[in-house]
């Protein structure tokens, strides 16, 4: 793995399938923050619990008007099925070929296994990576760290409120 992201750089754009037939990029979320959550696979038993965790927490990533984003490996066509048997409220994105092109730019795309790191990216409402971190892979990271950079957001621009 090569070294992640860290606060401070420009988060790299990107545009990935969401769904078999539609695209998303991270340039049409400018102005909003942005929460990338990359996980190893679908199905996963931790990855389930920490999508499901986020699916729980979406209410509260949106007081602060961010959106969030998981982002795997795994096809559209996984992804739709995965989502739909958990779900899940929030758009999952396919980095499946070329495999893992963009999880490498973010520096978190396991060589050996094939899969995406465990790891989150908070990026503010201008593109800049606020926040990251890498979770071991066996370890569910939880919401605390996000709220807490979104807390952060809001603390730079208090104009802005959460509400």
């Amino acid at each position: 793995m090569s070294d992640p992201l860290t606060k401070g750089t420009p988060a790299p754009e990107f545009s990935l399938h969401k769904a078999p037939d539609a695209k998303l990029s991270l340039g049409e979320l400018r102005g909003s923050p942005v929460i990338l959550a990359y996980y190893p696979a679908d199905w996963s038993p931790v990855c389930s619990d920490q999508m499901a965790i986020y699916n729980e927490m979406l209410e509260e990533f949106q007081r602060y008007g961010a959106q969030l984003i998981g982002i795997s490996v795994d096809g559209s066509w996984c992804h739709r099925a995965f989502a739909k048997s958990r779900n899940l409220r929030f758009p999952l994105l396919a980095d499946f070929e070329p495999k893992g092109q963009v999880s490498r730019r973010y520096g978190v795309y396991r060589q050996g296994e094939g899969v995406s790191e465990r790891a989150l990216f908070v990026i503010d409402r201008d593109g800049i990576i606020a926040w990251s971190h890498v979770s071991p892979i066996d370890v569910n990271p939880g919401a605390d760290g996000i709220l807490e950079a979104l807390d952060g957001l809001e603390s730079e621009r208090p104009e802005l409120g959460v509400h």
